[in-house]
This record gives structure tokens, C-alpha cells and sequence, in this order.
């Protein structure tokens, strides 16, 4: 059967194709559509399809585009009740795809909208499932988003539905069907997936825990045991989804607007524009326009805006690596923010050669912080609760990223202090952060915590609180 996974690693989501004799569907689609478009042309196919396994929480999907574009159908669940056009499939319902067959499976638990799509060949072989959140590898969808946006959708009422939607409609289902997930690790949507971004049905019921024998009442224990907050833009996301948003070529057509230093200067004053710096952590540090917030674009660059910017529909003016422009407006848009109006023509060196003021970030080694640093001065650890907790060093402060807007009056501003995450890369997100509110009299750990714990201190300094019994 020719089903194929889309993996986008940034955001870790998965879209599928599925092509047979010159018909085509797309099961949840990013906003850019025009990769889908060409593959079907390519294979000299029509999309005549858009599944959507449910309203997507942690990003926009691409299905107005790509039915506006295509002529395509979309096709949603039961209970799905957007303010467009769709077809609002029933439970058990078959949609045709050239000879292949789509079966909807209604499986309500993570929203109340999801669905699982069964895939079934030619032959009337099912093959495979397209489990949108429902079922991931290791895990399954985490029921505490929608409340978020219908206050009545407990969390405990959408856990009691995921229990009844995996042991009536999932797991009596043949164990060698391929389960095709939406997400992979990395993803908010759940809190123990995989590395890998398929399985067999078989081989998940031996070893994800979700899916293991018990009772309602326990599966609700172990489901809602050990959820983190959702981030800050997953409700903004469903609405969009379900209210509906501009095409993505009008955002790019906002967004694509070079501006030389002096325009881009002058943008920054007369808007309420925020200036956001995607290039790498090292090079934002050496110099960067004041006020500006570095998220870098090789890291987890759409979640970390959705974490740090509370405002969708902030406008952002970007400084990216030349020729970057485009994919930062596309990867903004992934998460609906919408509002670029325009970017540095020639990055940052365009500022710095027309004399304009530049600051920087001062960064030091692992080793230079053992000589220097440990023991002198507070550290702010800025890793998530949970790998604090794994190990840390002695008397540091934990301060999550996605909290030091709640928790600024901690930094010190009469001493100096250190700042580091696990890699460099959140660190960098926090001092920009810090830099824009008036602190100045800090450095940053270039290696975070991986560079330290590697130091000879570090084998005194660092410790794992579970051995503290």
C-alpha cells in the first residue's frame, strides 16, 4: 500500500500521503501545502482528500489552503464543527482513495472530535491505522488540551473516553496493522512518545504503557500522572483551526518585506513590533540589536515562540542568517504567528556596517566557569523541572524557561550571576530575555549543563536527588 510519512522534525509531526491509482488524500497537513500539491503532480495524481484526525492543538494545519488549492474535500470526525465546509464523516464510514478504502474510526479522547483512519489496500487488506493523536509509539494522546478551550471537557471526562475509545475501538484491532502516529518525541501532545514514528499494533500493546490491562479508574491515574502545563499557544491553535485563518500566502506576502538598517530601525520605533533574532545562540551573542529576543532557528524554534511570545498576533520584524527569511516566516506561521511585517535585508551584518548600536551577550566555557565561576557566584539553571530534578548542580536555582517571565525579580541586579540550560540554546533564549528587562551583569554557560558536567567540578558539584535518600 503506498502510504507516506511527512516526519518534520522541528515540531515533530507527522503527515501522511496516501496515493492509489491516480487519486490522492493528505491526513493532517502542515500550513505549507505546495509540497503536498507537487508530490500529487508528480505522480499524476489528484488530492481529492484532506483527513484531519482532530483540531490540532500545537499547530495550524494547512487544510483550507490546500482544498482551496486543489478542489479537495475535508473531512473531519463526528461532533467536528467548524465554521467552514467540511464533510463531517459518521463512525465506521468508508471513503474511497483510486481502490484503496479509508474506514473512520471514532475515537474520542484526547478532543472529542478524534478519529483514527483505517487504511485498507485494493485486496481489502487492512494495513495500517492513521492515529492522529489518539495512539502514539509509547504513549497515547495526553486529555487535559481541550478544557482549555471548553471548560466542561475535563480532563478527567475526555481520560474515561480515551480508556473506552483504546479497549473498544483499538485494541481488538489485528496486531500486525502499522500504527501511523501524528507525533513523535519532542511533541507537547504527549508525555512519553518514541523516537520512532511507527510501529506495529502488535508489538505497542507488549510494550506501551497506556495500553497495558486496567481499570478505567487506574488508566485515568497513570494518564493524567505527570502532565506538564500545555504550552501557552495550544488554545490559540485550535481556534484557528476551528474558526479558520488567513491563506499562507497572504502571511508570506506580509512577511517578505525587506527593509535596509535604517527602515528596519525606524519600523521597530513606530510599531509595537517585537524584534526577533533567529540566528545560532554564539552568533547572537557576539552582537545583536538591542531589545531583541534570540530563538534560534535550528533549535525547537515554533514551540519556543509559542512558549515566550504570549501575544499570537504579535507583529515580529526578524533578523535571520541570510537567505533564512522565508523558512522563519513559514516555521512562525506553523503555530499561527501571523503577523511578520518585514525583515533585515542582509541580517545582522547590515546593522552592524551602518553604525548602528549593537550588544552582546558575555559567554563563557564550562572549564572557565570551574575556574572562575562555580562556587562564587548564584546560578540560574534554566532546563525544565524534570531534568533539574534528574541532577543539577548544588544551590543552583531552577528557573524553567517557560517560566522566567513569573519569575524575573529572582535574578539578582546588585551582583552578578550565571545563567545555563543543558545545551546553550534555552540559556541564550533567557539572557535576550533578560537583556530586553535591564539585566546586564551576568554570563552565559556556551555548553550548558552537558559542557559542565564533564569538568572535574562537576563530579562534586552535580547531583542526582533520587540517590539523596
Amino acid at each position: 500500500m503506498k502510504v507516506e510519512q511527512i516526519y518534520t522534525g522541528c515540531i515533530a509531526h507527522a503527515a501522511y500521503y496516501v496515493e492509489n491509482n491516480g487519486e490522492a488524500a493528505i491526513f493532517d497537513p502542515l500550513r505549507e501545502v505546495q509540497p503536498y500539491i507537487d508530490k500529487a503532480i508528480s505522480n499524476n495524481a489528484k488530492i481529492k482528500y484532506v483527513f484531519l484526525t482532530h483540531f490540532h492543538a500545537d499547530f495550524v494545519s494547512g487544510h483550507l489552503d490546500l482544498a482551496k488549492k486543489t478542489g479537495a474535500q475535508i473531512v473531519y470526525g463526528p461532533t467536528a464543527n467548524p465554521a467552514y465546509e467540511i464533510v463531517k464523516a459518521t463512525d465506521v464510514q468508508i471513503f474511497k482513495v483510486g481502490d484503496y478504502s479509508i474506514k473512520v474510526i471514532h475515537t474520542p479522547g484526547h478532543t472529542m472530535e478524534s478519529t483514527t483512519y483505517m487504511l485498507i489496500d485494493e485486496n481489502q487488506h487492512e494495513h495500517g491505522i492513521i492515529s492522529g493523536d489518539t495512539l502514539f509509539i509509547g504513549d497515547v494522546g495526553r486529555p487535559d488540551l481541550a478544557q482549555h478551550v471548553i471548560a466542561d471537557l475535563t480532563e478527567e471526562k475526555l481520560a474515561r473516553h480515551l480508556y473506552q475509545s483504546l479497549h473498544n475501538k483499538i485494541l481488538p484491532l489485528s496486531n500486525d496493522l502499522i500504527v501511523y502516529p501524528n507525533h513523535g518525541a519532542g511533541s507537547a501532545c504527549g508525555k512519553n512518545m518514541s523516537k520512532e514514528t511507527t510501529d506495529t499494533l502488535g508489538h505497542q500493546k507488549e510494550v506501551n504503557y497506556a495500553l497495558q490491562p486496567m481499570t478505567e479508574d487506574e488508566f485515568v491515574k497513570t494518564i493524567l500522572t505527570g502532565l506538564t502545563p500545555p504550552p501557552g499557544y495550544f488554545p490559540k491553535n485550535v481556534l484557528m483551526n476551528i474558526q479558520g485563518y488567513e491563506s499562507l500566502d497572504t502571511v508570506m506576502e506580509r512577511g517578505k518585506h525587506a527593509l535596509n538598517a535604517d527602515a528596519f530601525e525606524l519600523t521597530a520605533n513606530e510599531t509595537n513590533a517585537l524584534v526577533l533574532d533567529t540566528r545560532d545562540a554564539n552568533d547572537f551573542a557576539k552582537g545583536f540589536i538591542p531589545n531583541s529576543i534570540n530563538i534560534g532557528l535550528e533549535g525547537s524554534f515554533a514551540q519556543w515562540v509559542g512558549e515566550m511570545v504570549s501575544d499570537i498576533k504579535q507583529e515580529i520584524l526578524l533578523v535571520t542568517d541570510k537567505g533564512n527569511e522565508e523558512e522563519a516566516i513559514i516555521r512562525l506561521s506553523r503555530v499561527g504567528y501571523d503577523c511578520t511585517i518585514g525583515y533585515l535585508d542582509g541580517g545582522f551584518e547590515t546593522w552592524k556596517n551602518a553604525g548602528k548600536e549593537v550588544d552582546t551577550v558575555t559567554r563563557i566555557t564550562a572549564e572557565d566557569f570551574e575556574k572562575n565561576f562555580a562556587g562564587k557566584q548564584p546560578v540560574f539553571d534554566v532546563r525544565k523541572k524534570s531534568e533539574y530534578a534528574s541532577e543539577h548542580l548544588l544551590e543552583s536555582n531552577n528557573v524553567p524557561l517557560n517560566e522566567i517571565n513569573n519569575h524575573l525579580a529572582e535574578f539578582p541586579k546588585d551582583k552578578p550571576f550565571v545563567l545555563h540550560c543543558a545545551g546553550g540554546y534555552r540559556s541564550m533564549i533567557a539572557a535576550s530575555i533578560l537583556k530586553q528587562r535591564g539585566w546586564n551583569n551576568f554570563v552565559d554557560v556556551n555548553t550548558g549543563f552537558a559542557g559542565i558536567a564533564k569538568t572535574a567540578v562537576a563530579k562534586s558539584e552535580y547531583i542526582c536527588p533520587s540517590t539523596m535518600l
